[in-house]
């Protein structure tokens, strides 16, 4: 069977990146990357829909290694998957990648310290395996086969064109067409001014309001430090400035939520007008849900030129030329979009056995966002909820560098987070609001309450323990394969010293 030392799963923004960080960190080791589907990208790949773009400034999505020289503040998908894939050349990552591999099962054998990878290649159908001894799972967070579908009543009788906006169809045509979006989260603030453009009417049609705050598309303070300094000085100040920055948004919305709250309904009152300004008013605090960027306030400028209408209602059912809501209005529809969001899935829905037992992850609690208890040589990357998804993707991967290149000092074959205090009781693995969070909480590991089997969703406090925190902690357990003349235990390793 082929081996490597360590195999990655997936290759889209936090593959890429954590396959970058190996070569650069453990060049000594053997790496590939498994991906499922037939290019890379991830996310930035699938999602074609229009105005595609980061919800995240791209000087903390972009990786910590290489600088984003574009002018561009909050980037389109085509941008970001360029990125990407000049990242995969410069770090020679492409020839490492091997398509179409869906990975099935995961079994651990104590026996040789190995992981044995059963995939398919969805080309052929053929069923294989290879063997490594550590895995970096970067599959994302959501499932790539279908987004969040409600079952909305009648939606059969429906006569126009539904769409979900994780399969949008090429080259599809809404010129002077009546739109409905249902949905006011990311997707549906970034594709109703986009579609507004050319149709003739888009309604985004919300259960309930978000918090919306303007974004620059281009931050002046850039353009101007590129006059006097080199590519990576700007990149690091900019990138140091908007950590910074979001880390005291973030802590002042949990101290001071009706504050912050009155001066994002201030900045969007300022932009709509005589709008009705009920459609921005949540009924949570600020940052209890993801709070949405608008790319220089073009949603609130087509909602202040009557392009986009916003009705705050409940759908009864669908009819042939629309949607009945529960109020008795009718919204009529040549296309209906459902941006009712992502279907969550952990670990790419991928089986783990260890030892011939499949391990059950909702089980089991997170080590410092990075790892699970009692699941040796596996690391997982889930990003920030807050802040940019990179932001720890990139910290993750530079751990897992530094855990490999420990295990080799301690001549170790395995390394296994373990919980020996009885006072740590486990929780949600997230405390986040945002109902595609709610909807598959249950299905994600559990969260500690205190560190390191917290996930604290702060990066500065991630910043020191993963970068700089002391490996060793004694939670962190190390092992020698087992002794099979002696017993089927493993053998662990003493502490150096």
């Amino acid at each position: 069977m082929e081996h490597v030392d360590v195999l990655i799963i997936g290759a889209g923004l936090s593959g890429i990146g954590a396959a970058s960080h190996l070569s650069k960190k453990c060049p000594n080791k053997s790496y590939a990357i498994l991906e499922g589907r037939e290019s890379m990208g991830g996310t930035w790949d699938i999602f074609r829909y229009p105005g595609i773009r980061s919800d995240s400034d791209m000087f903390t999505l972009g990786y910590s290694f290489k600088p984003w020289t574009s002018t561009k503040f909050l980037a389109d998908g085509p941008s970001i998957l360029a990125y990407i894939k000049e990242t995969a050349e410069e770090f020679n990552v492409k020839e490492k990648i091997r398509y179409n591999k869906q990975v099935s099962k995961v079994s651990w054998d104590s026996n040789t310290c190995k992981w044995t990878v059963y995939f398919v290649d969805n080309k052929t159908g053929e069923q294989q395996k290879l063997s490594c001894h550590f895995i970096s799972s970067c599959t994302g967070y959501y499932n790539y086969d279908h987004g969040y579908q409600p079952e909305f009543a009648g939606r059969e009788n429906f006569k126009g064109t539904f769409i979900h906006p994780q399969f949008w169809p090429e080259n599809f045509d809404y010129k002077n067409k009546k739109v409905i979006v249902i949905g006011s989260g990311a997707t549906a603030v970034t594709i109703v001014p986009e579609m507004a453009e050319d149709a003739k009417l888009v309604t985004m049609l919300q259960r309930s309001p978000t918090y919306m705050a303007s974004v620059p598309g281009i931050d002046p303070m850039v353009n101007s430090l590129r006059k006097f300094l080199p590519e990576k000085a700007v990149y690091r100040i900019t990138r140091t400035r908007n950590i910074a920055f979001q880390s005291l948004v973030y802590g002042f919305s949990r101290r001071f939520p009706k504050a912050l709250r009155s001066v994002l309904l201030a900045g969007v009152k300022r932009q709509i007008g005589d709008t009705d300004l009920k459609h921005f008013k949540p009924n949570y605090n600020p940052w209890d849900e993801r709070l949405c960027a608008v790319k220089d306030g073009d949603f609130f400028k087509k909602v202040k030129q009557g392009k986009v209408e916003i009705v705050t209602d409940h759908i009864d059912h669908f009819t042939e030329t629309g949607i009945t809501l529960k109020s008795g209005l009718t919204l009529d529809a040549d296309i209906i979009i459902s941006a009712t969001g992502l279907d969550l899935k952990f670990f790419g829905g991928i089986n783990i056995e260890v030892d011939g037992e499949a391990i059950d992850c909702t089980k089991k609690m997170n080590y410092k966002g990075v790892m699970l208890e009692d699941v040796p040589n596996i690391g997982f990357t889930f990003g920030y909820t807050n802040a940019s998804w990179t932001l720890k993707a990139d910290l993750t991967a530079e751990w897992i560098c530094r855990l490999i290149k420990l295990m080799d000092s301690k001549n170790a074959q395995k390394a296994m987070p373990v919980n020996f205090d009885a006072e740590v009781f486990a929780g949600d693995f997230l405390s986040f609001q945002s109902g595609y969070v709610q909807r598959a909480i249950k299905t994600f590991p559990k969260m500690g309450n205190k560190l390191p089997w917290k996930l604290v969703q702060n990066y500065p406090i991630d910043l020191a323990m993963l970068r700089y925190g002391k490996m060793d902690d004694g939670k962190l357990q190390f092992f020698k394969a087992k002794n099979k003349k002696k017993s089927a235990d493993v053998v662990k390793l003493k502490k150096a010293g």
